[in-house]
């Protein structure tokens, strides 16, 4: 991990989708770690569940279940797997992701890209009884005739493995996908979600896109409260396009990284409010440091998740953010991180 600075040159030099193949072979040859430690300045309980640290991994970064015991080993408090669909899908056209070092950030059109979701059932059962949470996000397939089915499907099949379920329809990069976010899609897809899952299968978040108007904002939160969805995960990647100063700048595809960051803090607190603060957030998207993490559990997120920091970071952000945050909790006099959440909310 302290290398990272110096492999990093070498590493860029390599096409990001095999320099992301290659980092996944290179992190199967580690001794698969243990979750850290619960902290009790860090630990909380959302959803039943209880973290011993609220930095995630975010989905996106461990497609299909290769190394989340791995990842948990260093220093996330959890990690997310997928997006898995029901079949395996081989995505978008290559190239479809793109580096944007001058901006700290990543364009992605990868679309679903995956072995499906049988294999990955298989690869996470030969993992049972390890300790730490494991999320799994749920996606459609591109071709599918029916993505309520889909959805549905996938948590009957990856709910015996799932820590919780992910419902990601907030990905640009399957067509049609986010028009699941409208009122009366959203309100069937969830009502079938629930029924698949049952009362007594694991907790359901569901994603959510930054691109949204204040009317979807507000049915989103009054569906997931109506439906007892468990947590929201705010942000994906936006397709808006802010200033930015790579040549891949307009790449077709979702934005993520440092660019992201604004948009989806002023998101999470408009869900936050939106639901009252009676359901728990997750923040996602342009979160790189402690300051960050810091800012949006004060804006009203009870965990955090980051992905495309790594990139630029390297492997040990997650327990550099984890000092960092414990550090800032205690120079403001909170006694748990829990104190923190929503304090800066309006």
């Amino acid at each position: 991990m302290a290398l990272y600075p110096l492999l990093r040159p070498l590493v860029f030099r390599l096409d990001g989708e095999r320099a992301h193949r290659l980092t996944l072979a290179g992190l199967k040859l580690l001794p698969v770690g243990r979750p850290p430690a619960a902290d009790p300045l860090l630990a909380t309980r959302v959803a039943g569940l209880d973290f011993p640290n609220p930095i995630g991994l975010a989905a996106g970064f461990d497609k299909d279940g290769e190394v989340p015991h791995t990842m948990l080993g260093l220093g996330f408090g959890f990690a997310e797997l997928g997006t898995l669909t029901p079949l395996p899908q081989e995505g978008n056209p290559r190239p479809r992701l793109f580096r944007l070092a001058e901006d700290e950030a990543v364009i992605n059109r990868m679309g679903f890209n995956n072995g499906g979701q049988l294999a990955a059932l298989a690869r996470l059962k030969t993992q049972a009884g390890r300790p730490g949470i494991i999320g799994v996000n749920i996606g459609a397939n591109k071709d599918s005739d029916d993505r309520i089915a889909d959805y549905a499907r996938g948590v009957t099949t990856m709910a015996s493995v799932a820590s919780y379920l992910t419902v990601n329809i907030s990905s640009p990069n399957t067509p049609g996908l986010r028009a699941l976010q409208d009122a009366g899609a959203l309100d069937a897809l969830l009502d079938a979600i629930m029924a698949a899952r049952g009362p007594k299968g694991p907790p359901v978040f569901l994603k959510v896109a930054p691109d949204l108007e204040p009317a979807d904002i507000d049915d989103i939160a009054r569906i997931a409260i109506e439906r007892r969805i468990d947590a929201l995960i705010v942000s994906n990647t936006t397709i808006g396009r802010p200033r930015l100063k790579s040549a891949f700048a307009g790449e077709n595809g979702g934005l993520s990284g440092a660019p992201l960051r604004d948009l989806a803090q002023q998101r999470l607190a408009d869900f936050y409010k939106a639901t009252g603060k009676a359901m728990p957030m997750i923040g996602a998207g342009g979160i790189a440091s402690a300051d960050e993490a810091y800012a949006r559990i004060r804006a009203g997120a009870s965990l955090i998740q980051l992905y495309s920091a790594l990139v630029y970071h390297g492997p040990g952000l997650a327990t550099e953010i984890a000092a960092g945050l414990k550090s800032l909790l205690i120079r403001d006099g909170f006694k748990s991180v829990d104190e923190a959440v929503g304090v800066d909310a309006t």
